[in-house]
């Protein structure tokens, strides 16, 4: 079955004041099916939200493809990206940030079919707002007179105008308070089923990404270091990193405790990132060849589904 969206080798590089380079994303290569939500989880810094954007081109890449439905967005024209624009749109992070204090709800959700050319009158917009819990008399109020939850649902319903087939979702609920994030989450949940989303769900959060995602993927300094199906990375973890993340999210009733590690050191600098894997200095199973040679994505079939992960632990012993 073809993928609704086949990124390969996605990189992104970014010049800093002083004549260096940040390397945000290197060589990201991933896939999404139609209906599919594909979580997006690591440490701030590890270059999850510029994943998001690149893929969408609102940060333009310095290397790699974006396939979505078979054609290459990276190739398009301005005028053709446009067009394809329809088909897929962003949840921003902040919703106090992302919504136009001096427009009105009305014109803030219709704007999408506005730009567009589609008929953005008042029963489009009353349905868009009905469809994430809103009511109609909303559309004549501004952002300021919503609660941070109501702000992101309003997002939400302008992200969804055009009916796109594409979501990205760049931490959704982490601006909002503990409080009001479970509503969020269970909205999208939802509207994932009823509309037959496809979403790339990006979070720092892992209990939020088990709770949408069918398959996770895992990055470090700009790198995917495993994917595979949500149930297999969170009951068999394989890359070390993904590990000692998952070792300090809470367990759930009946779930066999799992042992503490706890990540020494920080991120390394990623205008300054090291060779051979970029795990090694934080990593407790780190051999020799890890400070040296960079290991690769690895395909591993499990009872469980498809594992992909790049660690040297797990490679053929003639390659260790």
């Amino acid at each position: 079955m073809t993928p609704l969206l086949d990124v390969r080798g996605l990189t992104k590089r970014f010049a800093t004041a002083t004549g260096g380079t940040v390397h945000a994303l290197e060589d990201v290569s991933f896939t999404l099916h139609k209906g599919e939500v594909l979580g997006v989880v690591g440490e701030s810094g590890c270059g999850k939200t510029t994943l998001g954007r690149t893929v969408l081109r609102l940060v333009e890449p310095t290397a790699g493809q974006v396939l979505f439905d078979g054609q290459d967005l990276v190739s398009l024209s301005p005028g053709a990206m446009k067009r394809r624009r329809r088909d897929m749109q962003i949840v921003f992070q902040d919703p106090f940030g992302s919504l136009n204090p001096r427009h009105t709800v009305r014109t803030l959700v219709g704007e999408p079919l506005t730009v567009h050319g589609e008929p953005d009158g008042p029963d489009r917009v009353a349905e868009l707002l009905a469809m994430v819990g809103l009511p109609p008399e909303a559309a004549g109020r501004y952002p300021h007179e919503f609660s941070g939850g109501q702000r992101q649902r309003i997002a939400i319903a302008r992200a969804l105008a055009l009916s796109p087939r594409l979501l990205v979702a760049d931490e959704p609920v982490s601006a909002l308070d503990v409080s009001i994030q479970s509503q969020i989450i269970n909205l999208i949940a939802d509207l994932r089923t009823r509309l037959s989303l496809s979403m790339l769900f990006i979070s720092h959060d892992l209990s939020v990404i088990r709770h949408v995602s069918d398959r996770i993927a895992v990055m470090y300094l700009g790198r995917i270091v495993e994917i595979g199906p949500a149930a297999d990375i969170f009951e068999r973890p394989t890359h070390p990193y993904t590990q000692a993340l998952l070792s300090a999210v809470p367990r759930r009733p009946g779930e066999a405790a799992r042992e503490r590690i706890v990540l020494e050191g920080d991120l390394p600098d990623p205008a300054a990132p090291p060779p051979g894997c970029a795990f090694h200095g934080r990593c407790r199973h780190a051999m020799p060849r890890c400070g040296t040679d960079r290991p690769v994505l690895m395909q591993r079939d499990t009872p469980h589904g498809e594992r992909i992960a790049a660690c040297h632990l797990y490679e053929p012993e003639e390659r260790r």
